[in-house]
Order: C-alpha cells, then structure tokens, then sequence
C-alpha cells in the first residue's frame, strides 16, 4: 500500500501547526460531515468518523444488534474471514450463507430468517438480526439496483437493518457497469461506511446513517472500543479533501481505469480470470513459478492457500497505479 493522496497530503501538512479542540469536536470534523451529508442527500442525518474498517464493522455491528444476535452476511464477507473474529468477539455470531459471486441473495436470506421464526427451538439459536455485504464485494463484484432493493425489502419485512461496508465503494461507484451512486447506498442502507484508507487517505471511514436513532450514545460506544482518535481533526481535514472538488470520484475513476487496463493485459497474454471483476481488484489463476518470478517485481497477493500447480491470485489498483506500472508489468508476463 501507498500513502495518502497528494491532496490529502498537502491538507494534512497544511493544518499541521493549527490548534484545534480534540476527539473529533474540531471545525475540519464539523465541515467534513457537513460535506459527506450533502453529498449523500441528506437533509438529517449523522456521521461519525474512525481510523479502520475493522473498527468501523465492529462498532457500527455491536450497535446494531443485542449481545446474544448474530449478523447474516455471504460466506466470504471481510467479516467473516479477513476480521481475526472481531465480530463474535464483542458476542455476536457471523451467521453466513453461500455467496454468489460474493454476494448474498435477497431470497436465500428471508429463507434463512423464516427458518428461525418457525423453529419450535428459536429460544437456543442466534437471532439473525441485521444483514451485512459489502459494496464492492470481496471479490470485486457488484450488487444490481434491483439486487440491492430486494435485500432492502426483506430487511423492511422483518424489520431488521442494512449495514453495507464501503471500504472500497470509490471504486464500486466508479466502474462502468455500477448501476449505484453514492445517494442510492445512502438512501437503501440504515447505516454505511465511506472508505477513506483504501481509497486515497492514509486512514480513515465515515459510518453514514439517515437513521441516526439506530446509534444511540455512538460515540460512546466507539471509545468503549478504543476506537476514538484523540487527534480526531486528522480525520476531518483527510475527509475534507476527498469531498472537495470531486477527489473522491476522481481516484474511484482512475482505479478502475488502471484495472481494466491490467485486465485487459492479462486476457490478451492468455491468463484465467479466477472471477470478472468490474472493479479495482482483480483476480487471476497464475502458475506457480509465475508467481513466483512476478513477485520480484510487483505486489500482489495470493488468494487463499497457495496450491500444487497454480493458484489464484489478486492484484488491486488505486489512485497511485500509473500506466507504467501496468505495462511493466504485463511486458513481464
């Protein structure tokens, strides 16, 4: 991983010497959710701003639901499998269903809720009491509008709430084939998050909710979790910068573009997609020794165990990703 944006970067440095009250109660932290809501389309509404995504699932999750609920989520979401048991740790089971593509279907959830409801032993299983995905996916992908709107009727149903994790969502709302802006994940959600580390700041998530009666005394709760930054303007000047002038958008839209061109590269050398992804990470099936000699010159990551003769692997793109780099590396394949 890279640093911060240039932009961010020169806020940051900017702001460096200026005194400020502590623990988000500063005018960059005040003007930085004023930003977000507007770009939301929110009139109300709360934000509030952490230093992770794993912090941010944590907290917004042990919110959202009773000590002894779980949360539905696809087998392979971040929670489930890249969160080292964060979730469960706070007492709440990641109750998981087969993913599509890494996404969750709308009918295979009410299944799994109806399932509880008519189980004469409900009183000894975990409630499923809220739904988790992600947008992008773990795997790149992307969740339809009608996709979408079918999850957020079966929540509506039940009246359980929509969390959706935005650690990447510049780049989901940048591909071409992305049927979402950022006022329809606000509007179909109860509570989001707007990724800023992996998406042009060098920390940083702003959990969005139009429901701000969902998280009650949150702020509280995220020092309870050891997740309040005392320099808490640090994240109001990053955020500042990503909603001025577009910057969000523009490095979602400079991600992709450099994704598709390593795509592209590696299709037209005759390389396997592991899966399609529309978005900045990008999956291929590599021999081994291919890997082996691409890892002397690029980062990238081996996706899941390493097996006998090829394994799948995922390379992720970002606004520092220049076409040099693609080419470099497609000339080496």
């Amino acid at each position: 991983m890279v640093g911060a944006h240039p932009e961010v970067m020169r806020r940051l440095v900017e702001t460096n010497n200026l005194h400020t009250v502590g623990y988000g109660c500063d005018e960059f932290t005040a003007k930085a959710r004023e930003l977000i809501l507007h770009a939301c389309g929110f009139e109300k509404g709360a934000v509030y701003l952490l230093e992770g995504g794993t912090q941010a699932n944590a907290v917004v999750i042990d919110r959202l639901l009773d000590h002894n609920d779980g949360v539905i989520a696809a087998d392979t979401a971040h929670i489930n499998v890249h969160e080292a048991g964060a979730i469960e740790s706070n007492g709440h089971k990641v109750l998981t269903l087969p993913n599509h593509d890494g996404k969750l279907r709308a009918e295979e959830i009410c299944g799994y809720i109806k399932d509880y409801r008519n189980d004469d032993t409900y009183i000894h299983i975990v409630r499923p009491a809220m739904v988790y995905i992600s947008y992008p996916t773990e795997l790149g992908t992307l969740y339809t509008r009608d996709e979408l709107e079918s999850i957020r009727k079966v929540c509506d149903e039940y009246g359980i709430p929509l969390y959706i994790d935005g650690a990447r969502l510049a780049y989901g709302l940048a591909a071409e084939c992305g049927e979402l802006q950022l006022k329809d994940v606000a509007e179909l959600s109860d509570v989001f998050y707007i990724g800023g580390t992996k998406c042009g700041a060098l920390f940083g998530e702003a959990v969005v909710t139009r429901r701000p009666e969902l998280l009650p005394r949150f702020a509280s709760l995220i020092k309870l979790h050891g997740a309040t930054l005392a320099k808490g303007r640090l994240l109001g000047v990053q955020f500042c910068a990503l909603f001025t002038d577009g910057l969000y958008e523009k490095i979602g839209k400079h991600a992709i573009a450099m994704a598709m061109r390593l795509k592209a590269g590696f299709v037209e050398k005759g390389y396997r997609l592991y899966i399609d992804s529309p978005t900045n990470q990008q999956f291929f099936v590599l021999p081994n020794e291919k890997i082996d000699s691409l890892k002397k010159i690029a980062s990238f990551e081996l996706w899941g165990p390493r097996r006998e003769k090829e394994t799948p692997v995922r390379f992720v793109t970002d606004w520092a990703t220049t076409e040099e780099d693609i080419d470099t590396l497609i000339s080496a394949l």
